[in-house]
């Protein structure tokens, strides 16, 4: 019986082309034995994403929740500043009643009738005081609860703790019970609430149908406002009245995005909001606006007087629109995680030139 004829083994080849050959001196079994083809390292795209999107999301709420803390959480009395300020509008309070006191006395010291229309009058004084100061109390108050349900959600989306979300979850429909265009989408959270969920995936469907309406009304103020003020700087003929009305509308959009996000700040609830807001515009850095975005809003050919006060009123309504992106972040009772955060040429696309067709 012969032997079998031996086939030819086939040869190896490295995934570049180059061709392995054994040596001659090793035997069938060790050339097998040769190193495998080495593949190159792959950069895997999304794992990088996933890596870097925590990240991002973590040191935005970094800079929020440090600015909520230096202004709507802090307390008055922590600093000298503040003590300073409590003892003066103490000694303001009395002296104020030291004169109505008097005021009274001499009122009955010439009438009967004067003295007691005067003291009526002075007990309805101290009873809208009194209900003023209820009402600032309420909106602080208020403004706290917000910032520390922000917070709260951010750190139960961020652990992704079910037992945190609903609760959180939860706390965020009861704050807007009182809006009934809020009911259907308060009605869909928190049937949500109640089924098989992970925590982050809750505090996202909370988002997308609570708080993503409350943010297309307050991106459409932001862009009024914007507007507004990039017109009326451009025409106004004297710097005084562009510091004033750019000033005036920062005040007011803060306010109303405040309101949109159930926010209500009274005058020292504001104070603390302008506060956040200005730590928030810290944090996150300044606006910074080179010359070719100038040139490039601008364009060429006009006179040099008019494009002067073209930048003007370009810049200020981008300090407008950055002043209310950042009331946004402040106000907002929940964080950006499935949405993302709004930009200034998001909010305010007519402001850039070519991009401008859009808005």
């Amino acid at each position: 019986m012969t032997e079998p004829e031996r086939r030819p083994r086939p040869r190896a080849f490295r995934l570049d082309g180059e061709q392995i050959v054994p040596p001659k001196s090793a035997k069938p079994l060790e050339a097998e034995r040769v190193q495998p083809s080495v593949f190159e390292a792959q950069i895997d795209v999304f794992a990088l994403e996933a890596e870097a999107a925590p990240r991002g999301f973590v040191e935005e709420e970094k800079a929020i929740e440090a600015a909520q803390k230096r202004g709507v959480l802090r307390s008055m009395l922590v600093s000298w500043g503040g003590l300073f300020v409590s003892a003066v509008a103490g000694l303001l309070s009395l002296a104020g009643g030291m004169w109505l006191t008097n005021l009274v006395e001499d009122l009955f010291a010439h009438s009967a009738m004067l003295g007691t229309v005067g003291l009526a009058l002075a007990g309805l004084a101290l009873v809208a005081a009194a209900a003023m100061l209820a009402k600032e109390i309420a909106a602080i108050a208020r403004q706290n609860r917000i910032a520390k349900l922000h917070i709260a959600l951010a750190e139960a989306r961020l652990r992704d703790d079910i037992k945190a979300a609903r609760e959180h979850v939860k706390e965020l429909c009861k704050l807007y019970e009182d809006r009934p265009e809020t009911g259907r989408a308060r009605a869909l959270v928190l049937e949500f609430s109640q089924q098989i969920i992970d925590g982050r995936d809750l505090v996202d469907l909370a988002e997308r149908h609570l708080a993503h309406p409350l943010d297309a009304q307050a991106r459409r103020e932001i862009a009024d406002a914007s507007k507004r003020v990039s017109i009326v700087t451009t025409v106004s003929p004297r710097a005084l009245l562009d510091v004033l009305f750019v000033a005036a509308q920062a005040i007011r959009l803060m306010r109303r995005i405040a309101e949109i996000y159930g926010g209500r700040p009274g005058m020292l609830g504001f104070f603390k909001l302008a506060r956040s807001v200005g730590a928030h515009l810290a944090i996150t850095g300044g606006l910074a606006i080179g010359d070719s975005l100038l040139q490039q809003v601008v364009g060429h050919g006009i006179a040099a007087k008019l494009s002067a006060k073209l930048g003007e009123g370009v810049l200020n309504g981008l300090l407008t629109a950055r002043v209310g992106l950042s009331a946004m972040a402040v106000c907002r009772p929940m964080p950006f995680s499935a949405e993302k955060p709004p930009g200034v040429a998001d909010v305010a696309p007519f402001l850039f030139g070519d991009r401008s067709s859009g808005g």
